[in-house]
């Protein structure tokens, strides 16, 4: 059996109140965390709510980066999805530990679409491009 991604559901508590607000700043981390794992980004999202919290995401290549704060407990939700063996999401992880200043976390990963393949042979996580 293979994989065809990883999934980390990571919730980080004790973060920078002011850090979990600041939508341009939510923005750049999350790209930055992105690039530094070796993902592609494609296209991003983010939402600045009032009174406050930030929701967004970084679609990749290999899939997405999502978050959603609340500033006013010092806490956010993040989810680090990527496909493929090339891409680590435990790198974003950590620079978005980094990055928000977390005092704990609580983390899990899971491994995403569970295929059986031949001995030997690898499992694509994205389809050959079609000639046009």
């Amino acid at each position: 059996m293979q994989a065809l991604g990883r999934q980390i559901v990571v919730e980080y508590y004790n973060c920078n109140p002011e850090k979990l607000n600041d939508t341009a700043l939510i923005k750049r981390a999350m790209r930055e965390a992105a690039n530094a794992c070796g993902a592609t980004v494609v296209q991003e999202a983010f939402h600045l709510f009032n009174p406050h919290g930030v929701s967004g995401v970084v679609v990749i290549a290999e899939s997405h980066l999502a978050i959603h704060t609340w500033p006013e407990y010092g806490y956010a939700a993040v989810d680090l999805f990527t496909c493929g063996e090339e891409i680590n999401p435990e790198v974003a992880f950590e620079y978005l530990r980094d990055a928000l200043e977390a005092g704990n976390f609580s983390a899990m990963e899971l491994k995403r679409g569970m295929l059986e393949v031949a001995r030997g042979q690898k499992l694509p996580f994205k389809p050959e491009p079609v000639a046009t």
